[in-house]
């Protein structure tokens, strides 16, 4: 079974098309575990609309105070019971057969913790994300909105002390554990521009902007993660 852990803060719209989107998978496997960090706008309508949907493949669980995504997506994995698990942004929507074909990766490949595709965000495609440990120790490129196996997922979890770039950390946290990841060339979702994403990411080119709020903010996070990591 694959668990598909989604934390959400508000964003109902885009919680509804990502919902949408995993009703129409090729694979049926799963389980869903939204994580509504006390958002403070309603959710209920799209919970509504799928509970009867999904039966009793979808699973809520409420925070009392907002905790933020490391912390919503830890829950959610603790609740979850698949061999795989998919940590998926409430604005993403996924193609068809996103979980027929990670899943069929890593029953293809038994050395690989995890597998990821290409993405597009917003009108951009992110392709030529073929994995390699140097590249990932430079920069983050590897989406969130991967499949891996609940057996190579690191004892800690996602770093809640972070702010920003917690998956670019799960990675290198995974690299120096022995663990790595394979790319699919195929786009297999998509991540709405101006959803969770893009809400601090800068949609420009940063060495051009180099004090623009959005780039210090995003330099300041890349810095973070590579004296976490020794990588200074």
């Amino acid at each position: 079974m694959i668990s598909i852990i989604i934390p959400v803060y508000n964003h109902a719209h885009e919680l509804d098309e990502c919902l949408a989107s995993i009703k129409e998978q090729s694979y049926d496997n799963y389980e869903i575990i939204i994580v509504n960090d006390r958002s403070t706008r309603r959710l209920g309508w799209v919970v509504r609309k799928y509970q009867k949907a999904f039966g009793i493949k979808l699973e809520i669980i409420n925070n009392q105070t907002n905790h933020g995504a490391p912390y919503s997506r830890n829950k959610g994995f603790k609740k979850s019971k698949g061999e795989f698990v998919v940590f998926c942004d409430a604005d993403v929507v996924m193609d068809e057969d996103f979980l027929a074909k990670l899943h069929g990766v890593l029953i293809d490949n038994k050395d690989i913790a995890f597998a990821y595709s290409s993405h597009k965000f917003g009108r951009k495609t992110f392709g030529k994300l073929e994995y390699d440990e140097e590249r990932l120790k430079k920069m983050p490129f590897i989406h969130t909105t991967a499949m891996l196996r609940r057996s190579a997922f690191p004892k800690n979890g996602f770093d809640e002390n972070l702010k920003r770039l917690q998956d670019w950390d799960l990675w290198l946290t995974m690299l120096e554990n022995g663990q790595k990841g394979k790319w699919l060339d195929e786009v297999l979702f998509s991540v709405k521009a101006g959803g969770t994403m893009s809400t601090w990411l800068p949609s420009f080119s940063y060495k051009l902007f180099p004090f623009f709020p959005k780039v210090v903010k995003y330099n300041k996070a890349v810095k973070v993660i590579k004296e976490k990591h020794n990588l200074i």
